[in-house]
């Protein structure tokens, strides 16, 4: 049986638990059980989330440790199986709200799922609430009228960051091992990078988002994966993508992510910086990041920088433009 411990301890900003890989295994070798997990997993909430406000919408206890009891008595059906995940309050859960953080929407129970959220379900992860977003995602914050402020676990007076900020946050808590999130302009990677965990923002396409409305206008935003280490964010990308005939414009299923322990020869890396001095950032931050770059040199990957490609002000008012015509 695996030590109980390693997901249940929280450290002030961070968690020290086992990774959604390593759960994954262990689920899979019954060396832990799904029931087992689940307990930990509420506790951890229990004792947690009333200080950071990053899960909301939390199903009832009792239906939570039946399914994962259940999935206990099953052969394994995927990747996931038996491991506890909480979805973006933007995307749909079948049987939970999809407030999207407005009043507006606060009482609208989803009768399916959105196709990513599908695809979890499909490779056995137990979806066992929502985390929180602002209204409607719009802002690079976590907060809205209906659940209220999700906090900076590192230091609660201060902003955790989004739209994905709960995602984040429930990461960093230690209270989930993955978590899906959206990215429009950053809404995958601030939220991660403000509280020490990963966010990808993939190649648009790659992951379906829902099989409504007009699929091909709305090109800005898109679901992706955050977790705690590399090898996660891979086995999470790679269960939510693919083409869905009703969500996707990709021409075909994309390559799977190989494991991060893979050499990188033949890629290419293009490294905008600070985009020419353009963008300011905080003391020792960009050098972090060049000297990163040498991982990715070592494992064969050549780096190449990148001048800008446009100017920052006509960049931003691109964006602007396009987003407020978006929405």
């Amino acid at each position: 049986m695996m030590p109980d411990t390693g997901i249940a301890r929280f450290l002030p900003g961070g968690a020290d638990g086992p990774d959604a890989c390593t759960l994954s295994s262990a689920l899979a070798g019954k060396e832990l059980r799904a029931e087992r997990l689940m307990e930990i997993t509420l506790d951890r909430i229990a004792s947690v989330n009333s200080r950071v406000n990053a899960i909301v919408s939390l199903r009832p206890a009792e239906e939570l440790l039946a399914e994962a009891a259940s999935s206990d008595d099953q052969d394994p059906v995927g990747p996931l199986h038996g491991l506890p995940v909480a979805i973006k309050d933007l995307a749909d859960a079948r049987g939970l709200p999809t407030s999207q953080g407005s009043p507006v929407f606060a009482e609208e129970i989803a009768e399916a799922d959105s196709p990513h959220v599908a695809r979890l379900r499909a490779a056995g992860a137990i979806v066992i609430g929502k985390t929180n977003t602002p209204e409607f995602g719009l802002g690079s914050n976590t907060y809205n009228p209906v659940h209220g402020a999700t906090a900076n676990p590192y230091d609660t007076s201060r902003t955790c960051g989004g739209s994905s900020g709960g995602a984040a946050v429930a990461l960093a808590c230690g209270m989930v091992a993955i978590a899906d999130g959206s990215d429009m302009m950053g809404s995958l990677r601030n939220p991660a990078g403000w509280n020490n965990v990963y966010g990808m923002r993939p190649t648009w396409g790659r992951v379906p988002g829902n099989a409504t409305g007009d699929l091909f206008l709305h090109r800005l935003s898109t679901n992706g994966p955050m977790a705690r280490s590399p090898a996660d964010l891979a086995l999470q990308l790679n269960v939510m993508s693919g083409v869905h005939p009703l969500a996707s414009v990709a021409s075909s299923e994309p390559v799977p992510i190989p494991p991060p322990e893979s050499k990188a020869g033949g890629t290419r890396i293009g490294w905008l910086g600070d985009w020419g001095g353009a963008w300011p950032f905080e003391r020792g931050i960009l050098a972090l990041c060049e000297n990163a770059l040498g991982v990715f040199a070592d494992l064969g990957a050549a780096v190449d920088p990148v001048p800008p490609p446009y100017a920052r002000d006509d960049l931003w008012q691109s964006w602007i433009q396009l987003r407020s015509w978006s929405i």
